[in-house]
């Protein structure tokens, strides 16, 4: 059962993780981070201020995704928003991609975005039941 609880949990972590390390990389110092990963310049206060609100954006969720980790109770909806931030992402970037053309650096990123929303829609569809009677 306790390795049950892992797997159904790991996706949840691994985005966790992953969210957290890109929050701090987009809002964290984005005058400094951005123009060394992405090759822009972040000058403007705008600009600047639009990277921290999407810092803080990915740390909520990463908070929600961690707590429905810990609390069973949450899991289920941890888990619909993580299928919904993930099939987000990957859609902006399949779009960005037909649009703009094919960036080596997001398609990585869209692969493996789709991939966590496969999964969960997985996990929800396999687990959602004993989420149910754990919580009664």
């Amino acid at each position: 059962m306790k390795n049950n609880q892992q797997l159904k949990n790991l996706q949840l972590g691994i985005s966790a993780v992953v969210v957290l390390i890109a929050s701090f990389v987009y809002g964290g110092n984005p005058s400094k981070f951005l123009p060394y990963i992405f090759g822009f310049e972040v000058e403007d206060l705008e600009l600047k201020n639009i990277f921290r609100a999407i810092m803080g954006l990915y740390i909520a969720f990463a908070i929600y995704w961690i707590i429905g980790i810990r609390n069973p109770k949450y899991w289920q909806g941890a888990t619909i928003s993580n299928i919904l931030f993930m099939g987000g992402l990957a859609f902006g970037r399949l779009a960005s991609t037909v649009l703009d053309g094919v960036s080596f650096q997001y398609t990585i990123g869209m692969v493996l975005e789709a991939l966590f929303l496969f999964w969960g829609l997985h996990n929800l569809k396999k687990y959602s039941s004993e989420v149910k009677n754990q919580s009664l």
